[in-house]
């Protein structure tokens, strides 16, 4: 359990600096400790895995947390991912600014946030809200019960929901991301809840190794644990933002601080679809001919819908959200492929996408609209994609970089996208799925389109008017150069030399029953 301790211990600790310590010292000291707690965890998932491969897994709590393969796996790619997201979150630019709001609970346009503003006040609770979110993404795949899941559920979301309506800038559009979060999670969770109820009234237990023993032998309560199952799948569905339970993914990714989109983007992704890879691999087999359907259908639609709207988006935040849709959909194939090589094709994939997505919307958050008006004042993130236009004239290695990371969304090869999607569509292949596979081959060369279309904006396209000469690169504390060099390196690193993580996750992939 240290690993989750060190993060969750150090969000408790974040929350008493936040009521005892000087103002001034606040960040450096949520960020020093932030970042002591994420590294501390990395360096304890690794010492752990010698001997969890050797005993093929421990039970914690009296089960109610396991400690497999998988679970290490997926809480390395989370800490991981999220100490480079942890660096966007902290960076500021070179006025001072970070991502969000001097004072979250002021009125936007409010005299009291003018006050805040002239103050120099900073919303340094962001660190520990973060840590806690962590901490529920860690707790999520290495849950062994469904109350144990459902807490975590809820302690990753309710820090994203706050989170999401504390940007700086667009104030009314991020608090309106918040609520529409809010919400729409909390229906969200309430089909969890209502389908761990049903399948435990089936099962007379919430133990995920006793309901798939319960669904091994058939009963006359068999449609109680296949309406419970399917809930439980909604309210996983709903986290990665599959179709048709998608709608929130747009509007809150475009909403809430950039900074926040990609940590939101990256490591929920991941911490969900290692959650659904427990349930659909431990519980959910004796059910393959009546749930695989479903989630197969799920996968195909999620592929197109995503990949479509996509292609008539004009803000990249929503470009984006949209291009994650897709991918939620791709990693599904992995999912429904049930092979061994399903698991360790879908923990590779989710470190490529982290560190690409993370990397992405750290460029977005660098790119800035300048006020003309105000005497070059610098504002909100330039998010239409025609203020994109020539950039990579005046910034050739930032716009390279995102470069980079649309061409490992779109699969090309020598990009850990190409690594991953190759590696789900074989994993498909082996399981008997090559119509699923094929799907999601043309649908990837359809999104290649809208990435492409970037590319060509960014240099060779010339500024259309006034709108790509009011853009700018604002420079910042160097923490996002970091976090945008961390990813490009992984991307590269996974395309070019994607073996040793291949037969890691071969090797982690074998759960607890």
């Amino acid at each position: 359990m240290v690993p989750v301790l060190l993060v969750l211990g150090a969000g408790v600790i974040g929350i008493l600096v936040e009521a005892f310590a000087p103002r001034a010292a606040r960040r450096p000291v949520q960020l020093g400790l932030a970042l002591v707690a994420l590294a501390g965890a990395l360096v304890s998932i690794a010492a752990l895995w010698t001997d969890v491969r050797g005993a093929g897994g421990i039970e914690v709590l009296g089960g109610s947390l396991l400690v497999d393969g998988p679970t290490l796996a997926l809480q390395g790619v989370v800490v991981l991912v999220g100490l480079v997201a942890l660096l966007v979150l902290a960076d500021r630019t070179d006025a001072g600014e970070d991502a969000f709001a001097p004072s979250a609970a002021a009125v936007p346009g409010s005299d009291y946030e003018e006050l805040a503003r002239r103050k120099g006040l900073a919303q340094t609770e962001a660190f520990p809200l973060v840590l806690f979110a962590l901490g529920g993404m860690m707790i999520f795949p290495a849950a062994g019960d469904l109350l144990t899941l459902f807490i975590a559920l809820e302690v990753l979301s309710l820090p994203l929901y706050l989170l999401s309506g504390m940007a700086r800038r667009r104030r009314l559009l991020s608090q309106e991301a918040g609520m529409k979060y809010f919400l729409l999670g909390a229906f969200a969770s309430a089909f969890f809840l209502f389908g761990a109820a049903l399948v435990y009234g089936y099962a007379g237990s919430v133990r995920l190794a006793d309901i798939a023993v319960a669904a091994a032998t058939p009963s006359a309560l068999d449609p109680l644990l296949l309406t419970g199952s399917v809930l439980l799948l909604v309210g996983l569905l709903f986290k990665v933002g599959a179709v048709p339970f998608h709608s929130w993914t747009p509007d809150v990714y475009q909403g809430a601080p950039t900074a926040v989109t990609g940590f939101m983007a990256a490591c929920t992704k991941i911490a969900a679809f290692g959650a659904m890879l427990r349930i659909v691999y431990v519980v959910l087999p004796p059910l393959e001919w009546d749930i695989m359907p479903l989630l197969w259908g799920v996968a195909v639609i999620t592929m197109i819908v995503g990949t479509v709207v996509a292609i008539v988006q004009t803000d990249v935040k929503r470009m984006l959200a949209y291009s994650s849709i897709a991918h939620a959909g791709f990693v599904l194939v992995g999912v429904v492929a049930l092979t061994q090589s399903g698991i360790s094709s879908v923990l590779f994939y989710l470190l490529a996408y982290g560190l690409a997505t993370v990397g992405a919307f750290a460029i977005v958050s660098l790119v800035r609209e300048v006020n003309t008006a105000q005497g070059g004042a610098v504002v909100a993130e330039a998010t239409h994609v025609s203020q994109w236009s020539g950039l990579g004239r005046r910034h050739p290695l930032l716009a390279g970089s995102f470069a980079l990371f649309l061409l490992s969304f779109a699969g090309i090869p020598l990009t850990g996208g190409f690594t991953g999607k190759f590696a789900v569509f074989s994993a498909a292949v082996e399981g008997d799925l090559a119509w699923l596979a094929v799907v999601g081959v043309i649908a990837s060369a359809a999104a290649v389109f809208f990435y492409v279309r970037l590319i060509v904006l960014m240099f060779f396209t010339e500024p259309e008017g006034t709108a790509g000469a009011a853009t700018t690169v604002v420079r910042s504390e160097g923490f996002t150069a970091v976090a945008i060099g961390l990813g490009v390196v992984g991307t590269i690193a996974l395309g070019v030399l994607p073996s040793p993580a291949l037969e890691f996750f071969a090797d982690a992939a074998v759960f607890l029953p």
